[in-house]
């Protein structure tokens, strides 16, 4: 989690610590006439809560109670659910007014936020799974103990698949971020997963994941030249800049705000960096655009723009050159080189171009670029960046 730069919770409260809480809120449920006791249970019923079903919008009629456990007979209605289990032979148990036991798998959430956040919060989160009967569950209980309980917003998060299918442990297509960090950038698998909406599926691919570090690294490459060039022009900048870059500015500005706003559509916030990535690559790169007015201008205030959009969105690096670099690293990895490797093949390849054998030469380029390595030409000579390997664009391709 502080590789993917998420933020730490403030708190992380365990269960066991809040006993009292939860045996409170039980009894607050039960006092208020929406829970029975039978023998050392304690059950909700959900028949005196006409709201069951808000947030799922299931009626109480599709509720199929014991898909996954043997229906308890004693339950009033089948869709009655545990506040509290009476305690067996080797689990672990507390004491409470219906005598030893543990609590239910859903009233522990109810207690535990209503002791951090009160009764009434913001946002509350979870997988799509957890609608129903958790989430379902958790405002039951909550507003049964308080009529006042609220939370303005839920936010449930699709799942991952691989390569279209669900990842589970039974399919063999399961793996953890660690793994995934072995070979890709952190910060890539971070702009991966922003590039899907949080409440839809999203598909782990290693095309997608390459596609990603591509362009993480084109990203962070645009910003260091920004970076190098403005280091030289520190002093006498004018605080005004050309129209033309205040549009592509205030654009990227509204596309941020808009689709932030709309409930956290971040897909559309990284296809609008387009715009002022390619104005500031103009700007340091092309003939046209190192001659326009108040340039260094223009990069100043463009860089500025981004770099805060990508702070929000958590991806700015500690370093441009560092995490470049990194990439860099991890391109090699998955391309099983060495950078010595990679100079000595441009070595090659220039004495080839130098004999005029292009046969050769292309074929340096191809085998190179297969394997997630494009060479780039200057008049400085032959630098290298990392790329998506070119046997899987060719598969994006067929499949788009």
């Amino acid at each position: 989690m502080v590789h993917l730069q998420c933020l730490p919770p403030s708190v992380e409260p365990r269960v066991s610590d809040h006993m009292p809480h939860i045996i409170d809120m039980i009894k607050q449920i039960v006092d208020n006439g929406y829970a029975y006791r039978v023998e050392g249970d304690v059950f909700f019923s959900v028949e005196n809560f006409p709201e069951y079903g808000q947030l799922s919008g299931r009626k109480l009629e599709d509720n199929r109670a014991g898909e996954r456990v043997a229906v308890d007979s004693r339950k009033r209605n089948p869709a009655d659910f545990a506040l509290w289990k009476s305690a067996k032979e080797g689990e672990p148990f507390w004491e409470s007014p219906w005598g030893p036991g543990r609590p239910g798998w859903h009233i522990e959430c109810s207690a535990m936020s209503a002791a951090y956040l009160g009764y009434s919060f913001d946002i509350h989160g979870g997988g799509m799974d957890l609608v129903f009967p958790h989430h379902e569950n958790e405002i039951a209980q909550s507003c049964a103990a308080c009529k006042q309980s609220n939370v303005s917003y839920w936010i449930h998060n699709g799942f991952v698949t691989v390569d279209s299918e669900k990842m589970s442990k039974s399919l063999g297509n399961f793996f953890t971020i660690r793994e995934v960090m072995d070979l890709y950038h952190p910060l890539a698998l971070r702009l991966f997963l922003m590039g899907t909406h949080y409440r839809s599926p999203i598909n782990y691919s290693d095309v997608l994941l390459e596609s990603a570090s591509e362009r993480i690294f084109y990203i962070y490459q645009t910003l260091h030249d920004c970076e190098n060039v403005l280091s030289q022009h520190d002093k006498g900048l004018q605080e005004s800049i050309p129209p033309e870059t205040l549009n592509v500015i205030n654009k990227f500005h509204n596309d941020f705000s808009t689709s932030m706003s709309d409930d956290l559509h971040t897909p559309v916030v990284l296809a609008a960096l387009s715009d002022p990535l390619k104005t500031i690559n103009d700007l340091l790169h092309t003939r046209k655009g190192k001659k326009q007015a108040m340039r260094i201008e223009s990069v100043a205030a463009l860089e500025k723009i981004i770099r805060n959009v990508l702070s929000v969105l958590g991806l700015m690096p500690t370093s441009y050159s560092e995490a470049l670099q990194q990439l860099r690293e991890m391109a090699l990895k998955r391309a099983k080189l060495t950078e010595d490797k990679i100079l000595q093949k441009i070595e090659e390849r220039s004495e080839a171009r130098k004999n005029k054998d292009y046969e050769k030469s292309d074929a340096i380029r191809k085998d190179l670029a297969d394997v997630g390595i494009a060479l780039m030409d200057s008049p400085d000579g032959t630098s290298w960046r990392p790329a998506i390997p070119l046997p899987l664009q060719e598969q994006q391709v067929a499949a788009t």
